[in-house]
């Protein structure tokens, strides 16, 4: 099978009834995106490698969805809308059977997101997938890593931990319902991306729970030039993995396992305030946003990093 009519059989039927600001999809050159009057254009991108990223021999219809949900969900954490996105597939071989998965898991994910396959580009070497994602924000809402001040609340989606504690499981045969609940949350994972759009205009800071809770808080108030302090208690751990591991595995699962793609967000009293109680009952309040450096609260021994791919811990 040729580069091409790979393309054509797999991937480029992710582009039938792509956004309408995508004007040009897979075919040409480049792809062509309209953004409207009083928008700007978001996009990030993404590179998921065999063996670091995911377990070799990972199943294709999961790499699909992952190798998407993982890209889409900076978008949330921006509050975008999305629109399309572009798929680079580095593959030992062109393998019909893993191809037809694969894009399966794409499209489903595609589907599921509201995102369109604009492009990409396909060749032959170790087993590498690279998205990049873009989507739209009306101008100057973006919510970023930037805004969180002294007095901010401190909140997040979801429950934390289980796509951490996921991992021990990835070559059971016959999970348990408490592991089957974990290794979902890995291999589906859900971008909040409704929950980041309804947050323009109230959260000042926001970013994606990808390398774990503390270590991605510590990039919003790094960026921010601020602190935080958390209420440890008040951080909402998955029942799941506390029935499997107990509450002390639990805990340190949800602050530093990662992977969980949920939101953290910072957010002014007075904009939680007048936030509807349907979005309210999306987040839990785990903290404040303080003067100073860092996450207190946390405790002695607490890791206080995220993985970093050239150095352990970043």
């Amino acid at each position: 099978m040729g580069e091409f009519e790979l393309i054509r059989r797999y991937f480029a039927p992710l582009a039938k009834g792509r956004a309408p600001g995508l004007l040009l999809g897979p075919g040409d050159d480049c792809a062509i995106e309209r953004v409207g009057a009083g928008n700007d254009l978001v996009f990030s991108v993404d590179t998921l490698v065999e063996g670091v990223h995911f377990p070799v021999g990972y199943a294709p219809d999961h790499l699909g969805w992952r190798s998407l949900a993982v890209a889409a969900s900076d978008l949330a954490a921006m509050g975008a809308h999305p629109v399309c996105f572009t798929l680079a597939l580095t593959l030992p071989q062109a393998d019909p059977d893993w191809l037809a998965d694969f894009s399966g898991g794409l499209a489903r994910a595609a589907g599921t997101f509201g995102l369109a396959l604009a492009g990409g580009d396909t060749t032959r070497g170790p087993l590498t997938i690279t998205v990049q994602v873009h989507g739209e924000v009306p101008a100057g809402q973006a919510i970023l890593r930037s805004g969180a001040r002294v007095g901010d609340l401190v909140g997040v989606s979801g429950t934390l931990g289980e796509a951490g504690g996921a991992l021990r499981f990835l070559d059971l045969t016959q999970p348990t319902p408490e592991q089957q609940t974990c290794l979902q949350r890995y291999h589906r994972p859900m971008p909040r991306l409704q929950l980041g759009e309804r947050l323009r205009g109230l959260a000042s800071a926001a970013i994606d729970i990808s390398d774990g809770l503390v270590a991605d808080l510590g990039h919003i108030l790094e960026a921010s030039g601020v602190g935080a302090a958390l209420d440890l208690s008040a951080v909402p751990v998955s029942a799941s993995v506390c029935r499997e591991a107990g509450p002390d595995e639990a805990r340190r699962l949800a602050l530093n396992a990662g992977d969980d793609y949920e939101l953290c967000v910072t957010i002014p009293p007075e904009a939680w305030a007048k936030m509807p109680d349907s979005l309210r009952t999306e987040l839990t309040i785990i903290g404040k946003v303080i003067a100073g450096q860092g996450v207190s609260g946390l405790g002695s021994g607490a890791p206080t990093s995220g993985y970093d791919h050239f150095g352990g811990r970043e």
